[in-house]
């Protein structure tokens, strides 16, 4: 009696133990951890490449897969009408330079001295005209001549008296030179054409397509020989470096991420090796809109989207790759984002 006794209390006591255990396991299982984890995809931003101007396409740089850095040039309209239009807009500024030259240096000597000669050769014919006149007066009141003679002498003084007032004004003209309103319109039709050669100047540099960003050509859409607009681009463009994470944040996690705050991206394709990011987007509206009526459950289900950015200078990461990203919480502080940190 006395040994089942002792055996039925070691076995009260083991069972108890287990049980403690168990319990300490199961808690601890549950207990709240200090790193989130998420899981989403690489995405990365892509860029079509157009010229901006219609022309036929002469060279293309690149080929698809090839690496481009930014500034690099990709391809090449056939230039000859830009450099046409260039050459033309070029000719018209230095004929309107001219002429606003001439406008601003007046009259020269000579032709002031020209307007001099012509007055003074016209106060010469008045002079002429009035003594024909008062000779031809005197006859006619003795009535040697036709009064038709009279009349013409009178009519010949006239257009005297005309020619010498047109010569002083000619003269006072010339003294004074061109009007300030012919200058200004000439100043004004000079920048016109100044404004129309840096047009054909740029429409000529942008015969040539530059790379944007530094990126991987992921599409050659068209080749030489095509004819090119800026609605059609040429080569699409993806966008490496810096990629992101687009994954989903549970609403019960959204009040513990902050913007800013740093994570680490893991992916199957590099076992051992983590990456890391920075949270940089947190959607302001659920992805996935409830009913009307919700119930307490329901508001728990809903999920915001983040991005979760990270530099990729290797360019290991690449589109579509599923990842998962863990974004630790106490101490986390989070960094300004004022400044790009793959710049750095």
């Amino acid at each position: 009696m006395a040994i089942s006794k002792k055996k039925r209390a070691v076995a009260v006591i083991l069972v108890l133990a287990i049980g403690g255990g168990a319990a300490y396991w199961v808690t601890r299982a549950h207990a709240p951890t200090d790193v989130l984890t998420i899981y989403g995809n690489i995405d990365i931003r892509q860029v079509q490449a157009a010229f901006d101007d219609n022309g036929r396409i002469l060279d293309l740089k690149v080929q698809e897969g090839d690496r481009v850095q930014k500034g690099q040039l990709l391809a090449e309209l056939d230039p000859v009408r830009f450099q046409d239009a260039v050459a033309k807009s070029q000719g018209q500024v230095a004929a309107q330079e001219q002429v606003l030259a001439r406008l601003l240096a007046g009259s020269r000597p000579e032709e002031i001295a020209e307007a001099r000669a012509e007055t003074a050769a016209a106060q010469a014919t008045l002079s002429n005209a009035e003594i024909t006149w008062q000779r031809q007066q005197a006859l006619a009141e003795q009535q040697y001549i036709p009064k038709q003679s009279l009349d013409n002498a009178a009519a010949a003084l006239k257009t005297a008296r005309a020619n010498l007032d047109h010569a002083r004004q000619a003269l006072i003209l010339a003294i004074k030179g061109p009007r300030k309103e012919d200058i200004a319109a000439a100043r004004h039709t000079l920048e016109a054409d100044r404004a129309a050669l840096s047009l054909a100047q740029r429409e000529l540099a942008d015969s040539k397509l530059y790379a944007p960003a530094e990126g991987v050509v992921q599409d050659r859409i068209l080749e030489p020989g095509d004819m090119a607009n800026p609605q059609t681009p040429v080569f699409i463009l993806a966008l490496d470096n810096p990629v992101w994470v687009r994954a989903y944040l549970p609403e019960k996690s959204l009040g513990l991420v902050r913007l800013g705050m740093k994570a680490w991206i893991e992916s199957d394709s590099f076992p051992g090796q983590r990456f890391p990011g920075w949270v940089g987007f947190i959607s302001p509206t659920a992805e996935f809109t409830p009913k009307t009526v919700e119930t307490t459950e329901l508001r728990t289900e809903l999920s915001y989207r983040v991005r979760v950015y990270a530099c990729n200078p290797a360019h290991r990461l690449r589109l579509g790759m599923p990842v998962s990203v863990e974004i630790p919480l106490p101490g986390n502080i989070p960094q300004s984002l004022s400044a790009h940190p793959c710049a750095q």
